[in-house]
Formats: C-alpha cells, structure tokens, sequence
C-alpha cells in the first residue's frame, strides 16, 4: 500500500502549482522513501521533472490536461470512482486544484487560494466556470484539506462552509537555490541579461491580480525623483496581460520596463539581488512565495498588505495598501532612499525566510496523512 501524490503540475510545469508540488515531493520523499508513489497526468508535453527521483514508483494517464479535468469533475458529480488507476493507494493526495475520486481511500485537497471566487474578472470564462463549480464539490469530498496560509482557510470557511477543523495550514518555503549571491555573480547576471543599473524587481506571472498597472502608475511618479529607476519583471505571462503591456506603450515606459520571462534558477537569485528593491503589489495571493523567494536571495520587500502576504513577510516586509497608488509610491520611495531601514528590512527578510522549509512542510502534511490514516 502506497500514499499517491498527484505531481501532474510539476509534470507541465504550470508555475506556482507547479513548484509547490515538485518540491512537495521532493521533501516527503526524503522524510519516508517507501511510503510514497507519483501519480500524474502525462498528455503529450508532459516531463517527469529531473529534480524527483525515477526510481520512485510512478502511475501516469496518457489524457491531456483539460480532458482530464472534465473526467474527474463527471466523475466525482457522478459519484464513479478511480480505483482502478491506483490500485495499491492507501491515501491520495492532490497537490492542486483537482481531486480524483476514489472509494474507500482518504484523500487530502490542497487549496492555494479562491482568486475564481473572490476576483472572477482576472480568470479565463472556461477555467472561471470549472472552478466554481468543481471546487466546492472537492472541498466537500476531500476527507482534509491543506490549506497554504491563514487567509485561504478564512477564504475556504467563509466561502464553502468547511468546517474549520478540517482544514490544515501548511506553509510553502523557498528553494535552497535561493540564498544572497556573491557581487561577482550579480555583476554577471546584469551583463548577461543587460539588466539596469537601478531598477525595481517584480517576481510573479503576469496576470491582472498582481496589480501591475497600478505599479507602472507609481514607477512614472518615482521616476521624477529617481529618473534612471527601471522595472525588471521576472516570469511568464499568464493571461489577460494585453491590457498591462498597452499601458506600457501608452504612458511611454517601453524603454525601462524589462519583461525577462521565465528566468532559470541558476540566475534568478542573482536578478533578484541586484535590484534596488522588490515590489509585490499584488491584489490577492494563496500564500505569496515570490516574497520568500526575494527575502532568501538578501532583497528588502515592499509589498501590499493584503490577504496572506503579512503572514508571510512577517515584520520585514513594508506594506501599503495596493489600491493606492500614492502610499505604494511613498513606500517605494523611502526604502530607495532609507539605506539604514532598507538595510534593516533586508536582514529581517533573511530572519524571515529561514522560518520556512519544506523540511517542516513535509512533516506538517505527514501529520495530516498519520491523522487520516490512524482513522481507518
């Protein structure tokens, strides 16, 4: 009998989710080697990630991504379990929005956040709907459900009714790779990418909720003050972006906002380091990893002070209100010209981030695992 996690986001890589569940595995594989299986679904541009090892056992379907999310929700709306595909499961596991249905085995839901739900103008019409109307049905089926800060179990509480007792908060941890980088090697890194010599850095998907348009309003304010101040933006697009990369254009900042896309991992701690200081201003987050990610490389964070993002920066992060432009602007500006509270925010960042490991994640999950499993 083996505990199944479904690493299918890790396998097509969809950012966030993605992350979470590679590094996820990787932790509890370490904790328990012979208790774990991989489950996931391949589609045709699916790859086994490089970091898990291949000598775990593994079940994999050969459906792409969005036939077999309709599978699972007909399935679990008409009560047809899975069984079949996992033979041996004693627990599965969901590192993503998408419970298959199972009889007679306990599962576990992860929930990164309800952005559908509480902001539907910032999804696609389709994942919109499937969302709404999948994610209360798994929320109710699954037998525990992880939750990755305080904010998305209030949000799950208050939205879907869940008991609260069900509901388990497991924090997510930044990489090991991320960690201060040498001058040399920032040096590198701005060659290499002709990065600016002052800029601000923004680390995320480009999608409507991260509130970029609103920091374009406050980079052409800074700019009077600080007229060689850049934006370097750190990620994928993701979707309904046309709007932000418009207003680009319209307010005439083609010249100093940076789009790098997807930076590799090896370079990404440095980029992050050799800004001037990190901006997420983001109008909502699940849990807000980009924030640990630039705390671990040695970077001072101002940040909007909403939903999970002061759990998560703790008292190292400087938050303002992330509709307003004037207070994130005044934010912006004193820490690029407070070296003492910069230098200070920057320490207590180290502080902060070394509070999360997926070390600690993994024994957390492992908890909610032994509980379930001591029930049967």
């Amino acid at each position: 009998m083996m505990i199944y996690l479904d690493i299918s986001a890790a396998v097509h890589s969809r950012a966030g989710l993605g992350r979470y569940s590679e590094r996820l595995a990787q932790a509890l594989i370490a904790e328990r080697p012979s208790r774990f299986a991989l489950f996931y679904n391949q589609g045709r541009d699916g790859r086994f990630p490089a970091t898990l090892p291949s000598s775990i056992p593994q079940t994999s379907i050969r459906w792409g991504y969005k036939p077999w999310r309709m599978a699972i929700l007909l399935a679990q709306m008409g009560r047809i379990p899975f069984n079949r595909l996992l033979p041996d499961a004693e627990l599965f596991h969901s590192a993503e929005h998408l419970l298959m249905p199972l009889r007679g085995v306990p599962t576990v839901l992860t929930v990164h956040d309800l952005i559908y739900k509480l902001f539907p103008a910032y999804h696609k019409k389709l994942n919109y709907w499937y969302l709404n109307l999948a994610m209360p049905l798994f929320c109710r089926r699954a037998e525990a459900i992880i939750a990755v800060s305080q904010a998305t179990k209030r949000d799950i509480v208050k939205q879907y009714r869940i008991d609260p007792a069900k509901i388990h908060v497991v924090y997510e941890a930044s990489s090991s790779h991320f960690r201060p980088p040498p001058p040399a090697r920032i040096e590198h890194v701005r060659q290499t990418y002709d990065l600016p010599q002052q800029y601000l850095i923004h680390l995320s998907t480009i999608e409507p909720r991260k509130n970029l348009s609103r920091l374009l309003d406050a980079l052409s304010v800074l700019r009077k003050d600080f007229p060689n101040l850049c934006l370097v933006l750190a990620g994928g697009k993701g979707w309904l972006f046309d709007e932000f990369f418009a207003k680009i254009e319209q307010d005439g900042l083609q010249d100093v906002v940076l789009p790098l896309g997807w930076v590799p991992d090896e370079d990404l701690p440095a980029v992050l380091a050799g800004a001037a200081l990190a901006v997420q201003p983001s109008l909502y987050e699940g849990f807000g990893l980009p924030i640990l990610e630039h705390m671990a490389s040695g970077q001072a964070v101002a940040a909007s002070g909403v939903s999970s993002h002061p759990e998560v920066g703790g008292e190292a992060a400087a938050y303002f209100d992330p509709e307003n432009v004037a207070e994130m602007t005044a934010v912006i500006r004193r820490l690029l010209t407070d070296q003492e509270e910069y230098r200070r925010r920057r320490q207590l960042g180290l502080e902060q981030a070394a509070k999360f490991s997926w070390q600690r994640a993994a024994r957390e999950t492992l908890a909610v695992y032994d509980q379930l499993l001591a029930k049967i």
